[in-house]
């Protein structure tokens, strides 16, 4: 299984940003993380900042994570490409009509894919894909 360390996370997506900016050729993976960095003005100082891998961003200070908010996005368009959890695309589809954005239902997924990973961490048990799904279909109307 593909377990990438926190610098290598981080460094595919500043090399993936500095590409797309330098009109290189694309992996499809680094495509898609430079168009979710490129939905993502408010990190593009620091995807650009190469002294940024090293960085802290603690919660505690008031401060997101922004490649932890990026690797999220990359996580939901790979599940949506599967299909994995079952169901996840056709929510995820009736939270972008919802919505009328797409980038607002991307983070309507990862709010529920986000207390579907709190939950489980809180409660030592493995994640439930079927409670991910229910979410985003509540986020979105359709239960």
């Amino acid at each position: 299984m593909f377990n990438p360390s926190r610098d290598q996370v981080r460094n595919f997506f500043i090399e993936s940003w500095r590409k797309y900016r330098a009109k290189e050729v694309l992996t499809q993976m680094e495509t898609i993380a430079a168009d979710i960095v490129a939905s993502h003005p408010e990190y593009h100082a620091i995807i650009e900042d190469p002294d940024s891998v090293d960085r802290d961003f603690p919660p505690e200070a008031g401060q997101i994570n922004p490649f932890l908010h990026l690797s999220l996005h990359l996580a939901i368009e790979e599940q949506l490409s599967i299909d994995q959890p079952p169901g996840i695309r056709a929510a995820f589809e009736a939270a972008c009509h919802r919505r009328g954005d797409r980038h607002e239902a991307m983070h309507d997924a990862l709010e529920s894919l986000g207390e579907m990973l709190f939950n489980a961490q809180r409660g030592s048990t493995p994640p439930d894909g079927a409670a991910y799904v229910n979410s985003l279909r509540r986020k979105s109307g359709q239960a």
